[in-house]
């Protein structure tokens, strides 16, 4: 499921009118615009507001339903609602730079300063606000937003809309944002309409492709806005509140299966590890006589299921020997700018995949062991003959493991804890080598592969229906 489409969906549905059904009581949304621009004639007579350039006399009562200004109205709304701008509704007024040679706060004062990377999530984030000191604030103290409005971001990241918390009321808003005030409907029933696909569309297709992308005030003011009657609006809010909350029930239900499918995937690991996701043969090959062929000087340390240093005791079949012992570990090849021409062959480095190179330095099924930094004791298995980077280890074996069971035994080891690096983590052979494994058969490996690959198609099916 797609809660992501899920959530626009609800959101379109509601300013389509589709949401919640009408009440032929409600006063028409036609009276609600008649009042708000009654008020607006009144404030600016006295002065108290400018006149907005797309504001509408009195002598054109309202916008038609097939007409918004000069544009069409892009669907039909129901008879009790009407067509208006954003800026019929409210007042759109824009925030203000932090004045030239001037600088955040090195401490935390009275004067928050918002930025476009608070305003996330329908809501500010109070995580890494910026402060601004006394002297800052008393040149662009005029630029505040209050509790009561919404922000609309204008540049860089555009047409993000949400309320204002309490906390953070009355402070200063950057110019990449503009407040949306003396908001004449419900707040948040012109919230979620800023976030319906009519309106973020208008927003996407109409900003200045500059450098940085702007959206003009005007332009803003001009975004369509399918207006209910207030009582409707109340009822729109409080269904669409509960559909998010529902929405949001899921992806935390969805966060939680995608945990226990993680660890579901590390038991399947670990009991395979442990030698108890499948059944021994008795008429397996003997590991030990497996480690004693391939390598005479190996040491065996425990087998019979005898042990010493391992922690949990192994089936009959299975022997304890060092890591060591059976693999050996060399760096990949660095590829200089000046051979770096693509080609068919995928580069591996210590995060997978990151390009594609014209030669190869290894066969397919070649284990690679990520060597340092943030992908340090990562494993990956090539599908095909690729190229390994020096960011990465090439691991060499002879015929004693199964490609993709070592695969997962190295995972299971997570070498990354080897490193004793304090600048970044790096592993090493002296750090891996010593390290005690548990190795079964080869061809109960081959039976623990089938059985996880089976298990893990199951868990991944699952987790693509997410």
């Amino acid at each position: 499921m797609d809660t992501k489409k899920l959530r626009q969906k609800i959101l379109d549905l509601a300013i389509h009118g589709k949401l919640v059904p009408q009440d032929p009581n409600d006063e028409p949304a036609s009276v609600l615009l008649e009042r708000i621009r009654a008020e607006k004639e009144r404030l600016v007579k006295e002065g108290k507001i400018k006149k907005s350039k797309t504001s509408k006399t009195s002598d054109t009562p309202h916008y038609e339903n097939r007409q918004v200004g000069e544009a069409n109205v892009p669907f039909e709304v129901p008879g009790s609602w009407e067509w208006t701008t954003l800026g019929e509704i409210c007042s759109i007024k824009g925030g203000k730079r932090i004045p030239k040679g001037k600088a955040f706060s090195k401490e935390k004062t009275d004067h928050v300063y918002l930025r476009v990377t608070d305003m996330k999530n329908n809501t500010i984030i109070m995580s890494d606000l910026r402060y601004i000191d006394d002297d800052v604030f008393s040149e662009i103290e005029s630029y505040t937003i209050n509790s009561s409005d919404l922000y609309l971001t204008i540049a860089g990241t555009i047409g993000a809309v949400g309320i204002v918390p309490e906390t953070v009321n009355g402070m200063n808003l950057t110019e990449n944002a503009a407040k949306l005030t003396n908001i004449s409907c419900d707040k948040m029933y012109l919230m979620y309409s800023l976030l319906s696909t009519i309106a973020q569309e208008h927003f996407s297709s109409r900003f200045h492709q500059v450098a940085q992308p702007k959206l003009s005030i005007e332009t803003a003011s001009k975004t369509p806005i399918p207006l209910p009657p207030i009582e409707e609006q109340e009822r729109v809010v409080v269904e669409i509140e509960k559909w998010l909350a529902l929405i949001e029930t899921i992806e935390s239900g969805k966060a939680d299966l995608r945990t226990t499918i993680k660890q579901a995937k590390s038991k399947i690991l670990d009991l395979a590890i442990h030698g108890k996701l499948v059944p021994q043969d008795p008429n397996d090959e003997p590991a030990s006589e497996l480690l004693k062929r391939i390598n005479p000087k190996a040491e065996i340390t425990c087998d019979n299921g005898q042990y010493q240093n391992m922690p949990f005791e192994l089936p009959n079949t299975w022997v304890c020997c060092r890591l060591g012992d059976v693999i050996s570990i060399k760096s990949g090849d660095s590829i200089s700018v000046r051979n770096n021409r693509k080609g068919e062959y995928p580069i591996y480095g210590g995060n997978g995949i990151n390009g594609y190179f014209c030669d190869y330095n290894v066969e397919s099924d070649t284990i690679v062991i990520g060597r340092v930094g943030f992908y340090c004791g990562s494993v990956y298995k090539t599908k095909s003959r690729a190229w390994v980077t020096d960011n990465a280890f090439i691991v060499c074996y002879k015929n004693i493991f199964n490609s993709t069971y070592l695969k997962h035994l190295l995972e299971w080891l997570q070498l990354s804890k080897t490193s004793n690096s304090t600048a970044q983590p790096v592993i090493s052979g002296k750090g891996i080598y010593p390290i005690l494994i548990p190795l079964p058969p080869l061809a109960e490996q081959q039976r623990i592969v089938d059985a996880i690959d089976k298990a893990f198609a199951k868990l991944d099916a699952i987790m693509e229906s997410l």
